[in-house]
């Protein structure tokens, strides 16, 4: 058997997987509201790390309290991750300061400015994207602004490299880590000089790099006592939840789509080919499978606002007694488009898709007469199905082209408007499978344990639940009601550069 974490921002997800059928035999998750996100000022998203530990601990506990699983069968076990977020270590292995997060925009300014300093055909040849507002320049951000902090750095690290730290006593990353927090020079496939020097970062700052499938560790008796597991158990597995959630959906070759849309929204196309947004608007980072020999390179839309708008919804205008399967239902009865209502749903810090700008949730339209909770509902699925489509016209130019949408069958794909209004406006059709990023973490860990002959075999088990086709009734009107949805996002980014 093998077990998968996925350690998002809203909950920690554990999932066992059986390994010669692939079939899922226990899954658990906690909390069971929303991990809080401190926001000290606008732009600012933050976590304390140790509250992924804590959580991931009771999920644990949880998975072998509800099922029949003998934890002694556990082989080996796999890491996905939120990615891009800061963790800043002691020697003692301690966070120094909250986890600056992947929604975070307070690095915006840091990484532009090394961007215009480095020059963008350098930036973008060597790294694939700009500085931007990724791990990198979150750090130049500490250094800048918490030298004190900064100074009693040992290492720094990812969310997912924290928890292996965490399961292991060991300090490890990965080359598509370093991609995602762009310090990896693609050029020279190594870590960016470039980038090391230019921030003023001593590499002993970095932990050692270990390949994504590979024996990163094994769990320590006092982990293992907090989780109900046996001791020396190998860590096989680690890579960013986007990433992630491709390999879950067998995504890992040339022409090859896959999406998500949990409290973020994403879609990921993997390339053989090194290409990028000029203004790094969808950015090009190391797939789980890239190496020297094959490059297979991930192209990430990343859109903040998806399922954190639906919750928020939920909490501040439904209240607790109305759960996501009514307000999908409330949203079904309104007809396409929302008669003229609009929401763009950017509320969730700096869109890189927008150019690193935050806008903040738009709503446009809103008649008192006329529009009902449904049309809010309606119109705000619709809103994040529309900047994926926006999204995806921009991915276009950097060589993706969907035609097939893979995804699991959780999170906003459980709303029938937004997986309806994202195949129509796109003209996609779109796949739901019966997978998580537990799940996929889960059968990765057996390909880094040497159980798999080859990656097929690892996906045993992994079928299609659902497929969406385009909607020829709703398309003239969500093409209205997008090309409307445009023009409100034109004039905000017009107005925003004036």
């Amino acid at each position: 058997m093998l077990l998968g974490y996925d350690i998002g921002s809203s909950s920690i997800k554990a999932s066992i997987i059986d390994a010669d059928s692939g079939d899922l035999l226990a899954s658990a998750f906690y909390p069971k509201e929303e991990m809080p996100i401190r926001s000290l000022q606008a732009g600012f998203a933050e976590q304390d790390p140790d509250s992924w530990w804590s959580n991931l601990v009771l999920a644990t506990q949880e998975l072998f309290s509800q099922s029949l699983v003998n934890s002694k069968a556990i082989q080996a076990i796999g890491i996905s991750y939120q990615m891009h977020g800061l963790v800043a270590v002691d020697k003692s292995h301690k966070p120094l300061r909250p986890s600056i997060i992947w929604c975070d925009s307070r690095a915006v300014s840091t990484g532009q400015k090394a961007f215009n300093a480095l020059g963008g055909e350098k930036c973008l040849a060597s790294l694939l994207n700009s500085p931007s507002n990724f791990t990198a320049s979150k750090l130049k951000w500490v250094k800048d602004n918490e030298p004190s902090i900064y100074e009693q750095i040992y290492k720094i690290m990812l969310p997912g490299d924290y928890i292996a730290l965490k399961l292991t006593g060991e300090i490890f990353t990965t080359p598509s880590g370093l991609s995602e927090g762009v310090f990896w020079d693609f050029q020279k496939n190594a870590v960016s000089d470039m980038i090391m020097k230019y921030f003023g970062f001593n590499y002993s700052i970095l932990p050692s790099i270990t390949p994504n499938f590979s024996a990163q560790g094994q769990l320590t008796a006092s982990a293992a006592k907090e989780l109900g597991l046996r001791a020396g158990i190998p860590l096989t597995y680690r890579a960013g939840d986007q990433p992630n959630n491709a390999f879950s959906l067998n995504v890992l070759n040339p022409g090859e789509i896959a999406a998500t849309a949990g409290t973020s929204g994403v879609v990921y196309g993997v390339s053989d080919q090194v290409s990028y947004d000029p203004l790094s608007r969808v950015n090009t980072f190391a797939h789980v499978n890239h190496s020297d020999e094959m490059h297979r390179l991930g192209v990430l839309l990343c859109v903040n606002g998806t399922g954190i708008l639906n919750s928020w919804l939920r909490k501040n205008v439904f209240g607790a007694d109305v759960d996501y399967n009514q307000m999908n239902q409330l949203a079904g009865v309104v007809p396409a488009g929302s008669e003229g209502l609009s929401i763009l749903p950017f509320g969730n810090g700096a869109e890189r898709l927008i150019g690193n700008r935050d806008l903040g949730c738009i709503i446009d339209g809103l008649d008192f007469n006329r529009h009902s909770k449904g049309h809010v509902i309606r119109a705000a699925h619709e809103g994040i199905a529309f900047a994926f489509k926006y999204g995806m016209d921009i991915m276009k130019q950097a060589g993706i082209n969907a035609k097939v949408i893979r995804a699991g069958d959780s999170n906003m794909f459980l709303s029938p408007v937004f997986r309806e209004t994202l195949a129509t406006i796109t003209k996609t059709t779109i796949e739901l499978y019966n997978t998580d990023g537990a799940q996929g973490a889960a059968r990765a860990a057996g390909i880094g344990l040497g159980l798999y002959k080859s990656a097929n075999e690892a996906f045993k088990g992994l079928r299609v639940l659902k497929s969406i086709q385009p909607n020829a009734a709703f398309e003239a009107p969500l093409r209205q009601a997008y090309l409307h949805w445009r023009k409100v996002l034109d004039s905000k980014l017009t107005s925003f550069l004036n």
